[in-house]
C-alpha cells in the first residue's frame, strides 16, 4: 500500500508540475500593455508611411529579442522541472531555478518597456499623448 501511495502522488505531482509548465509556456495570453499599444498603432492611430516603416523595424528588432528570451524562460522552465524532481520540495536547486527565471522575465519586461518607449518616439505630440492614455489605461486595468 506505501509504494502505491507514493506512485500516486509522483504521478499527480507530474501532472500538475507539466501543467503549470505548459500554462506558463504556451497558453499565457499577451500583455494587455503589448494587446492595447499594438492596437492603437495599427487600428487607431493614422501613421503616416515613415512612422509605419519605423515601427516595423522596431518591431522586427524586437520580435528578435523577445524570442531569444522567450527560449531563455523555456530552457528555465527546463531547468525548474529537473530542480523540482530532484529535489520534490522547495529546496536550494528550486530556489536558485525560481530566481533564475525571474531574471529572465524581469529581463523581457525591460525590453518591452524600452520597446514601448522606442515606439512612443516615432509619433506625434498628439498621437503620442493618446499612445501614453492607452499604456496607462492598460496598466491600470484590474487582472482577469
Amino acid at each position: 500500500m506505501g509504494k502505491r501511495y507514493w506512485l500516486v502522488a509522483l504521478v499527480a505531482f507530474a501532472a500538475a508540475l507539466a501543467a503549470v509548465l505548459v500554462a506558463r509556456t504556451w497558453l499565457a495570453p499577451a500583455p494587455p500593455v503589448e494587446n492595447e499599444v499594438h492596437a492603437l498603432l495599427h487600428d487607431r492611430l493614422t501613421l503616416d508611411a515613415g512612422q509605419k516603416q519605423r515601427i516595423a523595424d522596431l518591431e522586427a528588432a524586437f520580435a528578435q529579442r523577445k524570442a531569444a528570451l522567450d527560449a531563455e524562460m523555456r530552457a528555465d522552465n527546463q531547468r525548474l522541472a529537473a530542480a523540482i524532481a530532484a529535489e520534490h520540495g522547495y529546496g536550494p536547486r528550486v530556489a536558485q531555478a525560481v530566481d533564475r527565471s525571474h531574471q529572465a522575465m524581469g529581463e523581457l519586461q525591460k525590453e518591452t518597456l524600452k520597446h514601448i518607449f522606442a515606439m512612443r518616439g516615432v509619433l506625434r505630440p498628439d498621437q503620442a499623448a493618446l499612445f501614453d492614455a492607452a499604456v496607462v489605461k492598460a496598466l491600470t486595468q484590474p487582472v482577469g
